[in-house]
């Protein structure tokens, strides 16, 4: 049971509280001035304080402003006399948790305590969630002031419940954020369900995130809950959002906007409770000016944005990453670990990571298998060198610069390559109205190799609906 710390200057009042709480379980300490109390608080850390306004020494007033400073400071509750309710008053706006008049009423007693031993554990939990964020994501992601940026807004945001969209590159760490949002939010205790609208088929999107009744169409031989009723009273996580279709963002605003869904196939409404956290590799706003996403969907989901920057705009946190790499990589491959030469290290922060914090990660698996002695070193690394930059900018990629005279000839095929697929991978997708199951078989390939090409080579083109 928690422990109640009772300061009061009277040897009979500190007796009688401390039998009563007793009979009901509570643990209890005893201070007879403020300084003992104060010291008591310190090294023996309660769950509540009980504490007279009026002692000799250091006096009520003046124990609550020292209580208060604390760096764990638990709820006060300040006891007093009838004709000190003013300074009650006073005490409540100088962080006091609750008053109670001498001799407190036994059940309003109890009632104040219990409340304020949840208030204090509510805030210890949150003092810890968001200590083991802050960590959490430093290890995870990087610990400078670009990060720095993002971790405050995650602190910010997630005790809320609002949804978020989470911008940045591929392989930035979107989906690390996402978790730790959920995992800082009231809803933790509840499921992350993710749904990714970049690996499934056009036809099984709107039947994975509403669900679907038995007959609803061939193959359908049950019913089945669709993500967004998997997710009730947790966070739906939704990954590759611009790729999400014109109808399936009509029926998200609908779902979003009267928190319900009707599941294919079936008439009648299922209520859902659940808070949506997306991520894309691209501006959104952006792709609503363009007409590609409907502005009032992006509103509804985008109440809050965090932007995750690129790795290679974060070139002071890459050797701390790196070394993070290269020991996960060691206990998986059961090797020693010594770490990262100094030269290595450079070669890291001069490349321009376009496969962002993923790139790098892989990168260090592949060096600590080559390696000698659990060391990294500069040869152990696989970075192409028409990618290294002298660090004083950022390296651009083909993909961004285009095919320039730096360029070798057989960076300029590989180009011509990726345009020509490109542009055969556009003109199936308009052909087919967007259907991408039809495009792949107009193509000949398997559906999984045109959502690899398309992901890969970043296509965006845009599609004319059938008429």
């Amino acid at each position: 049971m928690p422990t109640v710390l009772i300061v009061d200057d009277e040897a009979r009042i500190r007796a009688g509280m401390m039998a009563l709480l007793r009979a009901r379980g509570y643990a209890t300490l005893e201070a007879a001035e403020g300084r003992e109390g104060l010291a008591r608080a310190r090294k023996e850390n309660p769950a509540v304080i009980l504490l007279d306004l009026r002692m000799p020494g250091m006096d009520g007033m003046e124990t609550l402003r020292e209580l208060r400073s604390l760096d764990q400071a638990p709820p006060v509750i300040v006891v007093t006399g009838y004709g000190e309710i003013d300074d009650a008053v006073q005490a409540m706006k100088q962080g006091a948790y609750d008053f109670l008049t001498k001799p407190p009423e036994t059940e309003r007693l109890f009632a104040s305590i219990e409340r304020a031993v949840e208030k204090g554990e509510m805030e210890r939990r949150l003092r810890r969630l968001d200590s083991s964020l802050e960590t959490t994501l430093e290890w995870m992601l990087g610990r400078g002031a670009a990060m720095k940026k993002v971790i405050d807004q995650v602190r910010q945001v997630a005790p809320s419940d609002l949804s978020v969209i989470i911008q940045g590159e591929t392989g930035s760490g979107k989906s690390l954020v996402a978790q730790a949002i959920h995992a800082a939010s009231p809803r933790a205790d509840r499921p992350l369900v993710p749904v990714d609208m970049g690996t499934m088929a056009d036809t099984l999107v709107e039947s994975q995130l509403f669900g679907h009744e038995k007959g609803a169409f061939t193959g359908a031989d049950r019913s089945r809950p669709g993500r967004l009723q998997e997710a009730m009273g947790g966070t739906l996580f939704i990954d590759e959002l611009q790729n999400m279709t014109e109808t399936v963002q009509r029926k998200m605003l609908l779902a979003v906007e009267k928190r319900e869904i009707y599941p294919l196939g079936s008439g009648r409404a299922r209520k859902i409770d659940v808070r949506i956290l997306s991520a894309t590799n691209l501006d959104l706003r952006r792709q609503v000016e363009t007409a590609k996403f409907r502005e009032d969907l992006f509103f509804r989901l985008g109440e809050f944005i965090i932007d995750v920057p690129p790795l290679r705009q974060r070139q002071d946190e890459i050797p701390e990453l790196a070394l993070k790499f290269i020991e996960e990589s060691a206990r998986q491959f059961c090797r020693s670990a010594s770490g990262l030469e100094p030269e290595a290290a450079e070669r890291l922060q001069h490349y321009s990571w376009p496969g962002n914090v993923r790139e790098l990660k892989n990168a260090m698996k592949k060096a600590i298998l080559v390696s000698s002695n659990g060391i990294v070193r500069a040869k152990d690394l696989d970075i192409p060198e028409s990618e290294m930059t002298d660090g004083s900018e950022p390296v651009r990629t083909l993909a961004e610069d285009g095919v320039g005279s730096r360029g070798s000839l057989s960076e300029m095929r590989d180009q011509a390559v990726r345009d020509l697929e490109t542009s055969m991978i556009c003109e199936a997708l308009n052909k087919a109205g967007g259907n991408k199951t039809r495009a792949a078989f107009a193509l000949k390939v398997d559906y999984s190799t045109l959502l690899r090409k398309i992901k890969e080579y970043g296509i965006r083109c845009r599609v004319q609906s059938e008429t």
